[in-house]
């Protein structure tokens, strides 16, 4: 009951509604911003969306350190949890450390092919049942077009939702005349949906830069508020 309530509630389904009813499946959306922003937080909340909705997800981390990824999920949950039963709080957070998988690799000794690799067998042969997949610091300065390619057509195979998040880095400006980030021009064939965030007024904005075949409607009645963490609209 609690969890029906919180999927119904969350700010998500207005950006839901934007993609026309989501992602995706085959599909590969990006978070892309300046460090430090919130690019974790807003995969976080969606990763959390799906579990909600008893969906399992795999969270890919090409971080050092995967603690601080389990301590992201630990803050926003007694966030949105805040005030809210214990016992009922308790059993959903039992709930989704069972439907969570977090996995960690180092891209400049990971291939793209082994990691994608073992996902599927965490898929396949684990019988871990994720559709959607989430890819935190993978660094696309690093990357090619070839590696996301890969990505997206794993995906298509499998028939997985793929949330990337991509840190904007370098001397202004990042952002092309169309707002498309300078960084991220040569994987444009290979994402469906692009998202950057800014913040101003004490508040991280988001727009929705490219959305799929779709015209994408600019900026998004969607805030995410640093001191909590929380996306609001």
């Amino acid at each position: 009951m609690v969890k029906t309530w919180l999927v119904k509630r969350s700010p998500l389904r207005i950006l839901e509604n934007a993609l026309q009813g989501g992602l995706g499946k085959g599909n590969i959306a990006v978070l892309a911003s300046r460090k430090g922003i919130g690019k974790t937080a807003c995969l976080v909340h969606i990763a959390l969306d799906r579990l909600f909705q008893d969906k399992p997800i795999i969270h890919v981390s090409y971080a050092s350190r995967v603690d601080y990824i389990i301590t992201w999920y630990e803050d926003i949950f007694k966030e949105i949890m805040k005030n809210r039963d214990a016992k009922a709080a308790a059993e959903i957070h039992d709930d989704l450390i069972r439907n969570r998988v977090i996995m960690n690799f180092k891209q400049d000794a990971a291939r793209t092919e082994r990691v994608l690799q073992s996902i599927e067998a965490m898929i396949t042969a684990g019988k871990f049942a994720a559709d959607t997949i989430i890819v935190d610091g993978y660094d696309f300065a690093a990357g090619t077009p070839e590696d996301l390619r890969k990505f997206r057509e794993f995906a298509g195979k499998l028939g997985l939702e793929l949330w990337f998040s991509a840190s904007l880095r370098g001397e202004e400006p990042i952002l092309d005349s169309k707002g498309f980030p300078l960084v991220l021009r040569p994987f444009l064939d290979e994402i469906s949906v692009l998202i950057t965030m800014v913040s101003r007024n004490d508040l991280v904005r988001l727009s929705l830069i490219k959305n799929k075949d779709a015209p994408a409607p600019g900026e998004l009645p969607l805030k995410l508020d640093p001191r909590t963490l929380l996306i609001a609209e």
